[in-house]
């Protein structure tokens, strides 16, 4: 499951505005989200479903079922969309377009989604880009409070403190930032589609700028 917002000018990474303008963040924003679906398209399911906060566009392939997302906090929106999963249940953000499905291996392994195995994807900023869990329950999030420096270890202490057996994936950074986004960028493939839309959107500029420097050379890494 990917839980996101439709990339729409001034309703996603507004932290990024400015330098970028709200366009271009949501250019980035798309980018990130199709890496996303498109990695979740190369990894084992029966069943991948697009938690979504607005309408479908063409950066949604083929295979995703859409379901609108709850109301409320972010907790509970990502409680309300686990209710209406069973098995094993892998949730992504949309901002972590450098997972690959090498990454995501020992969380989609057979035998990874025991009922009691959970799966914890820390983030730089003290959130979490993944969560696994053997039963999908809407309580182990409902409540957590979401958007704070302390977000993934509240997350996780609630988690072990139901028993569950937490394994840890490694520590991402999330594309909420410039700073962020110019790293991620060096670490994402050539060809996805964040490393097109990072090399062709200067900040400010039209969008038929012109490229910016290759993702390698900038952000350090």
């Amino acid at each position: 499951m990917v839980i996101a917002k439709e990339p729409v000018p001034g309703r996603v990474k507004t932290r990024l505005t400015p330098p970028y303008t709200p366009e271009q963040a949501a250019r980035l924003a798309e980018a990130s989200l199709a890496d996303t679906l498109r990695t979740g398209l190369r990894i084992p399911a029966r069943r991948r479903v697009l938690a979504l906060a607005g309408r479908p566009g063409p950066w949604l392939p083929t295979g995703w079922e859409v379901v609108p997302q709850g109301t409320g906090g972010l907790d509970e929106r990502i409680a309300t969309a686990l209710t209406g999963c069973s098995g094993p249940t892998l949730l992504l953000g949309m901002d972590t377009p450098q997972i690959t499905p090498e990454l995501l291996a020992p969380a989609t392994a057979p035998g990874a989604g025991a009922p009691d195995a959970a799966w914890f994807g820390p983030a730089r900023d003290g959130g979490f880009w993944a969560l696994g869990l053997g039963e999908p329950d809407p309580e182990l999030v409902r409540g957590v409070p979401m958007s704070t420096p302390d977000t993934g270890a509240a997350q996780r202490r609630r988690l072990v403190e139901a028993g569950l057996r937490v394994r840890d994936l490694p520590e991402l950074e999330d594309m909420d930032t410039v700073a962020e986004a110019d790293r991620i960028a060096a670490r994402v493939a050539p060809d996805s589609r964040f490393a097109e839309a990072w090399g062709h959107t200067l900040p400010g500029a039209p969008a038929a700028g012109a490229p910016r420097a290759d993702p390698g050379e900038v952000g350090g890494g």
